[in-house]
């Protein structure tokens, strides 16, 4: 769904646990995320903490969305 999305002109990030398999669908900009079953937080944290977590990750894939691309890549934080 990424590839169509991007092909009608419009930027996708894709925020992924697990890379390979966003490299292997084809995602032109991926995120990596946390874990499967919290992929944009960490509920070991305290509250601060996991908010700063989490706006890492997005003002990361703002970052990414904004950036122009010439095939895959991820962005680490």
């Amino acid at each position: 769904m990424v590839k169509e999305i991007e092909r009608a002109g419009i930027p996708v990030v894709h925020i992924c646990t697990v890379v390979p398999i966003s490299l292997t669908v084809g995602a032109n900009r991926i995120v990596p995320a946390i874990a499967i079953p919290h992929p944009l937080g960490n509920p070991a944290l305290d509250a601060s903490e996991e908010k700063s977590l989490r706006r890492k990750i997005v003002m990361n894939s703002l970052k990414a969305l904004t950036t122009e691309v010439e095939g895959q890549t991820v962005f680490e934080e």
